[in-house]
C-alpha cells in the first residue's frame, strides 16, 4: 500500500505541474481568455494632460503661480530639486494605444527658466482623438459650443428677491421702567 500512494505521488505531481504551466498560456492571446472570450482591462489614466495650446501659453519668465495655473499642478514636485516640476502623464486605456508623456518645467528662483515639451505633445482635438474608441459613432466629439449654440440655450432663471415678513413673537411687553 506504501508503495501505490508512493506512485500516485509520484505520478500526480508532475501532471499538476504541467496544469499549471498550462493555466498561463490560456491569457497569453493578447486581450482574450483561451484566444475567445473578451478580458477586462482596467482603464488607468494617471497625471496631467499636458496639450501644445497649453504649452504654447506658458513663457519664461513666469512665476510659479501663473505656470501652476496654465498647467495645472505638477505631478511631481521633488523637495530636493525645487527647481523642477514634472508633469507626467500616462493612460492605458481598452481599445486604444498606450500613451506616456512628461513635461518638465525648470525655474530659477521663483521664475520659469524654460518648458522642456516632447516632440510628439498633441493638440486637444488629436489627445481627444486618440482616446475616443467610439470612433464608429460620429468621429470627433466636439470640444466646444459655437457663438450660435451658445445664443440658444435658455437664460438661467433668476428667483427674485422676496421681502419677508418679520416672524418672531408677537406678544407685547411692557416697559421695563416706569
Amino acid at each position: 500500500m506504501f508503495d501505490s500512494t508512493r506512485l500516485f505521488c509520484r505520478g500526480l505531481v508532475p501532471v499538476a505541474l504541467l496544469a499549471l504551466a498550462g493555466c498561463s498560456s490560456w491569457v497569453n492571446h493578447g486581450d482574450r481568455f483561451m484566444g475567445v472570450v473578451p478580458l477586462y482591462r482596467v482603464e488607468i489614466v494617471q497625471g496631467n494632460v499636458v496639450t501644445k495650446e497649453m504649452a504654447a501659453q506658458v513663457k519664461p519668465d513666469m512665476t510659479r503661480e501663473q505656470v501652476r495655473d496654465v498647467l495645472g499642478s505638477p505631478m511631481v514636485a521633488d523637495v530636493f530639486h525645487t527647481q523642477r516640476w514634472d508633469y507626467a502623464f500616462s493612460i492605458r486605456r481598452q481599445g486604444a494605444a498606450p500613451q506616456a508623456r512628461r513635461v518638465v518645467a525648470w525655474f530659477e528662483g521663483d521664475r520659469l527658466k524654460n518648458l522642456e515639451v516632447p516632440a510628439d505633445l498633441p493638440t486637444e482635438s488629436e489627445f481627444v482623438a486618440s482616446i475616443n474608441t467610439f470612433k464608429g459613432k460620429g468621429g470627433t466629439p466636439k470640444l466646444e459650443l459655437s457663438d450660435a449654440e451658445r445664443a440658444a440655450l435658455p437664460k438661467p432663471v433668476r428667483p427674485e428677491a422676496k421681502t419677508a415678513e418679520p416672524t418672531g413673537a408677537t406678544r407685547a411687553f411692557p416697559p421695563l421702567e416706569k
